[in-house]
């Protein structure tokens, strides 16, 4: 996959600082998601190592190893830090808004969180689906992000159905990652049309689906994914 550039230079700000405070869990997050997204860009996914991300943070093995026991965790940090930077807004929820709109500022601002990284994305996203393994393991880090997007967003996965909607959410984020990672427009506008159609394509499956599973339910009672035709 060819890198693309683009008319906004990639933001280095984030790269790792042997100074800093790394009994901060975020700062710690931060130091590892750059190294290893770093070393991703540089040599490829597949040749990352634990080791040689803890030394290029400058992270003693002693305190990387309590927050990073596998590839998949490296993963996560990358996740985590684009959550925190979302989270730290805190916008509140707009009720004049739809919920699909709401969805879209929030998974925008995460897709702009994410582009410091987005050239060891490229190397991740070619390399992981020939390691299942860790692919598996970072799935459930994943889907707490995505949970926390629909949060952000006044969606609650925690409500019955909600598994259905983080599944979804997670479908999307994935099929507009591909578009992200080639967007070479300054303001993304290529990965906003990608996640504006899928959010759209979402929702009508999410009715879709609703009204089939209303029709085959059990004394009329409405299933619980009928919350995810109101919640995308």
């Amino acid at each position: 996959m060819s890198d693309m550039s683009s008319d906004k230079p990639e933001d280095n700000s984030f790269r790792s600082d042997p100074a800093r405070d790394f009994a901060d869990p975020d700062a710690l997050d931060r130091a590892v998601a750059s190294a290893a997204m770093g070393l991703a860009a540089e040599k490829g996914w597949r040749h990352v190592g634990l080791l040689e991300v803890a030394h290029t943070a400058g992270i003693p093995l002693s305190r990387f190893h309590h927050r990073f026991r596998g590839r998949a965790d490296l993963l996560a940090a990358v996740s985590r830090v684009a959550d925190e930077t979302v989270l730290a807004g805190d916008i509140a929820a707009d009720p004049t808004e739809s919920a699909r709109d709401r969805l879209f500022d929030v998974m925008m601002r995460r897709f702009d969180a994410l582009r410091p990284f987005r050239d060891g994305l490229r190397s991740v996203v070619r390399d992981l689906p020939a390691d299942p393994a860790t692919a598996l393991a970072f799935s459930c880090a994943f889907g707490r992000s995505m949970a926390w997007m629909l949060r952000a967003a006044g969606i609650d996965p925690d409500q019955r159905g909600g598994t259905a909607l983080v599944a979804g959410l997670g479908t999307v984020h994935a099929r507009v990652m591909r578009v992200f990672l080639n967007d070479d427009t300054a303001d993304l506008s290529r990965t906003m049309a990608a996640l504006d159609n899928a959010l759209r394509g979402a929702e009508r499956w999410g009715a879709t689906f609703c009204r089939w599973t209303r029709s085959r339910g059990s004394l009329g009672r409405s299933s619980g994914t009928e919350s995810m035709s109101s919640g995308i």
